[in-house]
């Protein structure tokens, strides 16, 4: 899961991405509604974390948008400004979530997971294939029944191919969605997670390489 930061206040922003991180979830950060906008052009992002009060473009114009132009995106409003009115004007915008600051971070992660439930299609709360169950929620993975111990790059890649339910996802694709925007895209590290993660789920292997395509997960063991 890949989501876009953006919070005029440096620090909090920055204190959110490394949350996120310990969760699996790559975080990109912008600190206005403009850079917002044009980060949302370029890059595949599943959800947007989206500050109200923000420079250059406001919050309220980056909703509308993000909700007329990239409908997959879904939209969680983060605002200090607190009260009921409030709240019903970032949902008829078409924000599909709003969050009060102060915060706790358990819930933040919470309600992104579940909005990441809510995309054109829907994803189940837990991904099953090929023996292989992974709970994004409680960040836990099991093949067999036995439990799996992945780093947070290894479950983020896990997720992806298990999104994929059986499809290729191309190297290009986890790059996109399991690494931000600091990531080296002429760096060897995809191959290298994707090796760990192989080894880590044991054998029989699950995560078949496709040549010049990328990587799946087959039913049919190999």
């Amino acid at each position: 899961m890949r989501v876009l930061i953006v919070e005029d206040e440096v620090y909090l922003a920055k204190a959110i991405r490394s949350g996120l991180g310990h969760e699996a979830i790559a975080a990109d950060i912008t600190h206005d509604g403009a850079s917002a906008l044009e980060a949302i052009s370029v890059s595949a992002y599943d959800a947007l974390i989206l500050d109200r009060d923000l420079p250059v473009v406001h919050g309220d114009e980056v909703c509308r948008r993000v909700v007329a132009d990239y409908p997959a995106v879904r939209v969680l409003m983060l605002t200090a400004a607190r009260g009921l009115d409030h709240t019903v004007s970032g949902l008829r915008l078409g924000a599909d979530d709003y969050l009060v600051k102060p915060f706790e971070f358990p819930e933040l992660v919470a309600r992104l997971r579940a909005l990441a439930r809510r995309t054109v299609d829907a994803r189940p709360p837990v991904l099953e294939r090929a023996g292989i169950r992974l709970d994004p929620f409680r960040r836990e993975v099991t093949r067999d029944g036995v439990d799996v111990r992945l780093s947070r790059k290894e479950f983020a890649v896990l997720e992806q191919l298990l999104l994929a339910d059986g499809g290729v996802v191309s190297a290009e694709m986890l790059l996109e969605k399991a690494w931000d925007e600091r990531a080296d895209p002429f760096t060897n590290t995809i191959r290298v997670t994707v090796s760990n993660l192989r080894r880590r789920l044991g054998v029989p292997w699950v995560i078949q390489t496709v040549p010049g395509s990328g990587y799946k997960i087959d039913e049919v063991l190999a």
